[in-house]
């Protein structure tokens, strides 16, 4: 296999952003497609076999796009490029960045970060229910309150209604000490921060006292109709069959729901049946509602977490094998 040599230009003030601290990003470019790389002054010369060598240049193309549209580069954009390099679809890192959703309070742009993350909120702007499945740190619920948030704003819904199952409460909520609303804040707690980050504590304090804001458990939906409102239901794999019946009931006209969940984090009973898991076996077959599941390739947060869920993953996967198949591989073994 001949290897070749070839030089980019990386603009001195994208450097740093593009090759990161200790030039890291550059190390793991490096690992991934086994090529050589070189950095001076403003320069990088790219030594290896032709194919990776197109990678290379894929990538780095893509993080000084991303680094000259202001963002700061993380190691989960060099991961997703990377992956990209692989495919068909190395583009689609750039055009999923054109994709701003909102600003937070701090004027930080909300954005798909992945092609699932883009096809969850593609479908979320298309479908009128719409569940987004995946393990944690996938951005299921963030993208959601922000797809939320933005249409409050806009005016295309009236109210805004976040609701969980506080399931781990049961019938024990009477012992926790203060008032009701202190007892179920600790299981809504996850959806104030989301809110507190994207419109801040005071525009949600002021629509939560006018009641277009509602934050509560998902026992106060039943006996309701929801009209004009934008609707998230959260950990969704914790309800029953009869609570998502309920839930997904509740609908009125003008109205848009998004129910988040990840299947593999279930706090039921021993035995007991997920709403989540039956309402994707009988409602998969109608034409607006929209299932998007994402993966470990999705999740956003420190790259630790995408390891940690990638090693659940297959491990569930293996302890998923049939006990003929696991026989086979102890008699292969053997």
């Amino acid at each position: 296999m001949s290897v070749i040599e070839t030089m980019i230009d990386i603009p001195v003030e994208h450097e740093r952003n593009v090759c990161g601290q200790f030039d890291s990003y550059l190390k793991k470019i490096e690992r991934t497609l086994h090529v050589t790389i070189i950095a001076r002054d403003g320069e990088i010369k790219l030594i290896g076999p032709e194919q990776t060598i197109r990678q290379a240049k894929s990538v780095f193309s893509n993080l000084v796009e991303l680094s000259r549209r202001g963002n700061a580069i993380t190691e989960q954009n060099v991961d997703y490029a990377l992956s990209l390099s692989f495919t068909e679809s190395d583009g689609q890192i750039l055009e999923i960045d054109k994709d701003i959703i909102c600003r937070t309070i701090t004027g930080k742009p909300v954005k798909p970060k992945t092609m699932g993350q883009k096809q969850y909120v593609d479908a979320i702007r298309k479908k009128m229910i719409v569940f987004g499945i995946g393990p944690a740190g996938t951005g299921k619920t963030y993208l959601a309150m922000a797809m939320a948030i933005q249409a409050f704003k806009n005016g295309e819904v009236g109210r805004i209604i976040l609701t969980r199952p506080a399931i781990e409460a049961g019938e024990k909520l009477g012992f926790l000490p203060g008032d009701l609303q202190s007892k179920i804040d600790p299981y809504l707690r996850p959806l104030y921060d989301a809110l507190y980050q994207i419109m801040g504590a005071e525009s949600y304090l002021h629509n939560s006292e006018k009641g277009l804001i509602e934050v509560a458990p998902l026992a106060y939906m039943r006996g309701r109709t929801l009209d004009n409102a934008y609707i998230i239901l959260d950990e969704a794999q914790n309800t029953t069959p009869a609570q998502m019946k309920m839930f997904l009931t509740r609908i009125g006209f003008g109205s848009k729901v998004i129910v988040t969940g990840d299947q593999t984090q279930k706090d039921l009973p021993s035995g007991a049946t997920s709403g989540l898991d039956t309402a994707i076996k009988v409602l998969r077959r109608i034409d607006d509602i929209g299932f998007c599941y994402l993966t470990s390739s999705d999740v956003v947060r420190h790259p630790l977490v995408q390891k940690i869920v990638q090693a659940y993953d297959d491990f569930e996967q293996k302890g998923k094998a049939t006990p003929h198949a696991r026989r086979t591989r102890e008699r292969d073994r053997s």
